[in-house]
């Protein structure tokens, strides 16, 4: 098995860190992108050869490059990136402030995206590397009360779609990750971040912030084996363009698919009659 250089971002725990630990004894190397280098001291300690600790905030644009650097610098290559690190805000939408979605912004797309563009460049001169992107069911669902977690998943996915075909000629391949409830630090209390509840949407979200508060400690999903599985794939030679983890995300992915296609074609009808009479269909390129 080749050995393959990773950036993972919010290593300090949770998805992040089962990925550093199983990269690592698989005998890869590692950077663990973190804010607090304390948090991962013990992993440099055990793999002091094949184990960086990069002092980072995954919202920091102009931090990106020096990333990069730094990793080539110390390994000589950079195979794999791992936009991992984030967290959410509970609260409807007229709940969540500006500055709140905005921070979500920064922190799942604005961010990876900048990481990505500091990445490809050496990732294209070796004519090879995975870009994984920690997403979530809620990058392709949504429902009351996480508008502003979905909003920054959705944008997350959708960008990285097209990015998938953009880098796909230069021996690039995207994963987007699509994880249900899995027993990481996500839902803990200071981690999960409830807006303020105001007096119209104090009922209705009421269930949904007990039950989002109420998991720490109670997902059925094992960080460690996601992470075995998301190695593998990384060191095979074919790759999804979204990885639905936990039987959960298979369910609810599946079932948002099957309405989604049944409204499509309630509807395909009316939809059709808005086109110009007599006008060919169109002859896209892709």
């Amino acid at each position: 098995m080749t050995t393959q250089t990773w950036i993972i971002t919010g290593a300090s725990r949770g998805f992040g860190r089962a990925l550093a630990e199983s990269a690592l004894a698989a005998g890869d190397q590692a950077v663990a992108a973190v804010r607090r280098p304390e948090s991962v001291a013990d992993l440099t300690a055990t793999y002091p050869d094949t184990c960086m600790v990069a002092q980072f905030d995954a919202r920091d644009i102009r931090a990106a490059a020096d990333l990069v650097r730094h990793t080539l610098d110390r390994f000589g290559q950079l195979d794999v990136l791992v936009n991992n690190a984030g967290r959410a805000v509970v609260g409807a939408v007229e709940e969540v402030s500006d500055a709140q979605l905005r921070e979500l912004m920064d922190l799942h797309l604005f961010g990876p995206a900048a990481l990505v563009r500091a990445a490809l460049p050496a990732m294209r001169a070796r004519g090879t590397g995975t870009i994984v992107q920690m997403s979530s069911q809620g990058g392709r669902m949504s429902f009351p009360g996480v508008s502003a977690y979905s909003a920054s998943k959705f944008a997350l996915e959708g960008w990285s779609e097209a990015l998938a075909g953009e880098v796909a000629p230069f021996g690039i391949r995207m994963m987007i990750v699509e994880p249900s409830r899995f027993r990481t630090g996500f839902n803990a209390a200071d981690v999960l971040e409830l807006a303020e509840a105001s007096e119209t949407y104090r009922d209705l979200l009421a269930n949904v912030r007990a039950d989002l508060a109420g998991a720490d400690g109670a997902q059925e999903g094992d960080p460690a084996r996601a992470a075995e599985i998301i190695v593998s794939l990384v060191h095979s030679d074919k790759v999804p363009l979204r990885l639905p983890l936990g039987r959960e995300a298979v369910e609810r992915i599946a079932g948002a698919y099957r309405r989604g296609l049944d409204e499509v074609e309630r509807w395909a009808e009316t939809a059709r009659s808005a086109d110009l009479e007599g006008v060919p269909a169109s002859d896209r390129p892709i």
